[in-house]
């Protein structure tokens, strides 16, 4: 890729980014789950952005897995049962600029699936 065109789609979603963040905000009983997607990994926290905390973070290099559907899955289930040992059930999803779709969504199901509402 050439590296204009891959400046400008890196600019576009940090407005994005921006631009959802403006919007959301999460706190104690209802954190911010940010997910972070590279070509080899995935990574989320759940954060209080009130007192500027992260409550629970997982990667999915800890568990094994790659960046593919199959491996956002698994770390929707894990870090669901996360989520449950420290008593949360609800969550402000924060896709992080990306579309909904393929590997955030795969993690969004998965965590619906474990009882996750957001």
């Amino acid at each position: 890729m050439k590296a204009k065109v891959l400046k400008s789609k890196i600019a576009n979603r940090l407005k994005r980014k921006r631009r959802i963040r403006a919007k959301i905000s999460g706190c104690a009983s209802l954190p911010r789950v940010s997910v972070f997607r590279s070509n080899r990994y995935l990574s989320v926290q759940a954060i209080d952005d009130v007192t500027a905390t992260t409550f629970a973070a997982l990667i999915s290099k800890a568990i094994g897995q790659g960046s593919n559907k199959a491996g956002a899955t698994a770390l929707g289930e894990a870090f669901a049962s996360i989520l449950k040992k420290a008593n949360i059930t609800a969550i402000v999803f924060d896709r992080n600029g990306y579309q909904y779709h393929g590997v955030i969504a795969a993690f969004g199901d998965s965590l619906r699936a474990n009882e996750i509402k957001f």
